[in-house]
């Protein structure tokens, strides 16, 4: 078990420096801009042509990332650099070039914060998130990394909304963990499910008659057995809260159907563990269910709203239709 939950918290520490590694690709993307900038500028001195535009070079968003302390002290704490794969970020940077994001945020006018902190995240969805260069270059530097880097891009996006101008290189990054609550609860939850593994299977098979498991893919009886472990082991945490962060899981890592079933499966096992007693949480709403609910009472009684509107106009007398359909005479008739 030990060695166990030192692989779990190595792979978390992984995540947290694959985080940090895609945050200074912005900053050797930058970098190579300036190169690029240097060269034209030095060119354009010998022609006598006008110098380029070196907005994107110092765009102000990204060097207030390079100068970020927590950023500066993790490229020195690690070996890796993005100097080592150059030839990555130079295409990268080419393809950013010809991209109209970057035509666009060359040719508009507005040269404030908000706009060049805007390019960069609409730069980082559009050319880093969907990359297969990049996600090849990635598998070959750690086996962790392509299954962390879908989580770790919203944490990239949520750090580049998060930056302000005032904090200067103070900006905090977000931290490997909140406090070491946050890190004990990683290991609780993690052996809680290794340890209850059987007995978790045997309240699924009691919560769903004529399960067979063998017809099951197996993420999707893992991600059961973490949800379970969460709801019995966490009493500050809502059964619905569990249930939706482990349907949104099995959409991620599962199969297409995954978190359709699981969010029954969840609320079904939830609702069998509270009524044997083995579960001491308000089993509450699930929030999923409720709006299914409300979408389904609206195209009812919308269904209702345009049976009643047909048998109105059925029920009008001949004359009335004409009426209706021909109104007030013209001066033609």
């Amino acid at each position: 078990m030990d060695s166990a939950e030192k692989e779990l918290l190595f792979s978390l520490s992984k995540a947290y420096h694959l985080y940090n590694y895609m945050l200074s690709l912005i900053v050797a993307i930058t970098n190579e801009a300036r190169r690029h900038v240097e060269v034209g500028a030095a060119r354009a001195k010998r022609e006598g042509t006008p110098p380029p535009s070196d907005k994107f070079a110092y765009n102000k968003f990204a060097l207030q990332l390079e100068e970020n302390r927590m950023l500066q002290d993790f490229v020195e704490s690690q070996k890796q650099s993005w100097e080592d794969d150059i030839e990555f970020v130079r295409k990268l940077y080419g393809q950013i070039e010809q991209s109209e994001i970057y035509k666009d945020y060359m040719d508009s006018q507005d040269d404030s914060y908000d706009a060049d902190r805007e390019v960069w995240r609409q730069l980082y969805k559009a050319l880093v998130m969907e990359n297969d260069d990049l996600d090849s270059l990635l598998e070959e530097k750690s086996l962790y990394w392509n299954d962390d880097k879908e989580v770790v891009d919203t944490f990239v996006l949520k750090t580049i909304k998060r930056f302000d101008p005032k904090n200067k290189k103070n900006q905090e990054l977000l931290p490997e963990y909140k406090d070491e609550e946050d890190k004990d609860f990683a290991r609780r939850l993690f052996r809680a499910t290794i340890m209850n593994a059987d007995q978790y299977q045997r309240y699924m098979s009691e919560a769903s008659r004529n399960w067979d498991f063998s017809r099951l893919a197996y993420m999707d009886v893992v991600i059961m057995q973490i949800a379970i472990a969460e709801m019995l082991t966490f009493p500050a945490i809502p059964i619905s809260v569990t249930i939706n962060e482990f349907v949104d899981l099995a959409k991620i890592y599962s199969t297409p159907k995954s978190g359709g079933y699981i969010n029954g499966m969840l609320d079904a096992i939830a609702r069998h563990l509270v009524k044997t007693g083995k579960l001491l949480k308000p089993i509450g709403e699930n929030p999923r269910k409720v709006k299914h609910e409300q979408k389904m009472a609206e195209r009812r009684n919308y269904a209702k709203m345009k049976a009643e509107e047909n048998a109105s106009a059925e029920e009008q007398e001949p004359e009335e239709l004409e009426e209706t359909f021909l109104g007030e005479p013209t001066d033609e008739a």
